[in-house]
């Protein structure tokens, strides 16, 4: 039987190069579900290792509260097309279509504090839920966060495409991971060797986004962006990022003081600048972990019992 006799499909609600992404319905239950067909160019091993990458990723996360939890594995043949069918809990709203609810219409409002706390906690315990399976999502953004309105919980999106475990030696990965506003300084700068590290600086980009009502660095080419980096936390230099000019697209750019952040992010408490700052250290390997980011006093008013 076509695995599709059983769903009915409702509406498109993404598209990529290689998937489509569905709501549908089961048949039988009336269980809303996301459906991820994906088009195989089968090779002579059958499934590509790619896909099974992806698939393994996600039986090893989808266990966690804070995943999206993976439901089943389909493969069908269609006309002499292979396809593999990915089925998911389905949520209506990501973090980004959250915000826009409050930021933009003639109600306009921040997003409430004890929120951005509450989404910020749970995004720093899925962080360190997949370092602590050795994984880096890689394309972490306000649209790849589900947020699950009922609840209250905040969900990793479960395409895992681009994330990959990560290994002690870090090993040579592709800079092309990320939304560019979201991209960490040290992939913009050419680096093909980094870890944790890239996860922080999302989240602090993110946070910041929840906290001002838009992107920290909007910026539209890598060069602008990383400007917009530098003219808020300043220009740094290699004393301060050892290693620094020896990444491949270094090169001189104006030397900016780093201005304050609170200036940046007017409406957060101190608590919030000193997490934040921890979150976007221009070095790396100063970048607070995920897990000691769950421990900071801002979150001291965060009933964690919750999570």
């Amino acid at each position: 039987m076509d695995v599709m006799d059983k769903y009915e499909k409702l509406e498109k609600v993404g598209e990529g190069t290689y998937d489509k992404v569905y709501r549908a319905k089961d048949k039988a239950t009336g269980q809303l579900v996301a459906l991820k067909k994906t088009h195989l160019k089968m090779d002579e091993e059958g499934i590509p290792p790619i896909v099974l990458h992806e698939i393994s990723l996600l039986n090893l996360l989808s266990h966690s509260l804070y995943v999206v939890r993976l439901l089943a594995v389909k493969q069908a043949t269609k006309n002499g097309k292979h396809f593999l069918y990915l089925f998911f809990k389905f949520l209506d709203t990501n973090l980004k279509k959250f915000l826009d609810i409050y930021h933009r219409g003639p109600n306009t409002r921040p997003l409430p504090t004890h929120l951005v706390k509450n989404f910020l906690y749970q995004l720093c315990k899925e962080v360190a839920h997949c370092h602590a399976h050795g994984v880096l999502h890689r394309d972490l953004k306000p649209q790849n966060l589900l947020v699950d309105k009922e609840k209250g919980i905040l969900k990793i999106i479960a395409d895992l495409g681009l994330s990959r475990a990560f290994t002690v030696p870090m090993t040579s990965y592709t800079r092309e991971i990320v939304t560019l506003w979201y991209r960490a300084p040290e992939v913009l700068l050419g680096t093909t060797h980094y870890s944790t590290g890239v996860h922080m600086w999302y989240v602090g980009c993110i946070f910041a986004e929840m906290v001002r009502r838009q992107a920290l660095f909007p910026g539209d080419s890598e060069l602008q962006q990383l400007l917009h980096i530098c003219r808020l936390l300043g220009t740094p230099t290699e004393e301060q990022w050892p290693g620094l000019t020896a990444l491949r697209d270094w090169h001189e750019f104006p030397q900016w003081k780093p201005q304050s952040l609170a200036r940046a992010v007017p409406t957060l408490e101190p608590e919030g600048i000193d997490l934040l700052s921890k979150m976007l250290q221009l070095d790396p390997s100063n970048r607070i972990s995920a897990k000691a980011a769950m421990e900071h006093p801002y979150f001291d008013s965060l009933d964690k019992s919750q999570f």
